[in-house]
């Protein structure tokens, strides 16, 4: 069906349009601008832009992240540890939400309570590394994988979702005679995978992105996220000018270190923009109902 736009609205259309290409540009530049400055050397992208010749370009910053065995170790560490960390995130906000959700669910109102009160109030850092260590979790995977699975927000946002599921179909099951495990398991489970590709999306990335808690928790350098890997290099490519005192070794060691500073960024993005696009879908769902209502 065509659509008739007047003068106005085609001028608003247009103004729109304008401001959102303003906008994606505004968000690409530095996407772009890392991603040129991790194939060439920083200095030759500033002075030249992209009218540069082939010979300017280069790998060497890839090469040298690489060619250290850590990094592989690394980058499989930091995909176990964000998996993990989003299945038990998942499976621990689904468990709390659901009964929180039900009418009748005794206790529900002081529990919501309790859990708003831990968003406001923390014990910090050194409480939680002493439960930690008295636990018997120090360097172990399981100090990045259980002490921040449980968040309230994601609680909050799966039992708001779990509310807007209609509740004919808990009747309508109720009259057939399901039981309580079968209508969580075959009904509301179906239904809530928008709210679970969002948590899971949520703590896949928070964890992927997290490198402090392996900093603080993590003593085996084996255990090692990409993320902390990534740093150690970033620290080791510094230079410091009182040890090279010859100027040309000190340009070129600065250049090798900003190459891999920005080929670093490239790696340790690009898993979670591959995985962006498949979760989309569900994300915007996800994410309308679970926090309109």
């Amino acid at each position: 069906m065509d659509i008739h736009h007047s003068k106005s609205d085609r001028f608003i259309l247009g103004l729109n349009y304008t401001l959102l290409g303003l906008f994606v540009l505004i968000i690409l530049f530095p996407l772009l601008y890392v991603l040129l400055a991790s194939f060439l050397n920083p200095n030759v992208l500033i002075s030249k832009g992209l009218a540069i010749s082939a010979s300017d370009w280069s790998l060497v910053g890839y090469e040298k992240i690489l060619q250290n065995s850590a990094m592989i170790r690394g980058f499989f560490n930091a995909v176990f540890y964000s998996a993990a960390f989003a299945i038990v995130t998942v499976l621990v906000s689904i468990f709390a939400a659901y009964p929180l959700s039900i009418e009748g669910f005794v206790g529900k109102r002081f529990i919501m309570i309790f859990f708003l009160i831990t968003m406001f109030f923390g014990g910090g850092l050194i409480p939680t590394y002493l439960v930690v260590k008295n636990v018997g979790m120090l360097d172990t995977v399981w100090a990045i994988i259980l002490p921040g699975a449980v968040s309230v927000f994601n609680i909050i946002l799966a039992r708001t979702y779990f509310l807007g599921i209609p509740k004919e179909l808990f009747q309508a099951a109720r009259i057939d005679g399901a039981s309580d495990l079968h209508v969580f398991f075959k009904i509301v489970m179906p239904l809530a995978k928008p709210i679970i590709f969002v948590l899971a999306l949520y703590a896949f990335v928070g964890q992927w992105n997290s490198y402090f808690d392996a900093m603080i928790y993590l003593e085996n350098s084996k255990l090692f996220p990409l993320q902390l890997v990534l740093r150690s290099i970033l620290i080791q490519n510094q230079v410091d000018p009182g040890m090279i005192s010859d100027a040309l070794a000190q340009a070129e060691l600065k250049k090798l270190s900003e190459m891999i500073k920005y080929s670093s960024i490239v790696v340790s993005s690009l898993p979670l923009i591959i995985m962006y696009p498949f979760f989309q879908k569900y994300f915007e769902k996800g994410v309308m109902v679970g926090s309109i209502k």
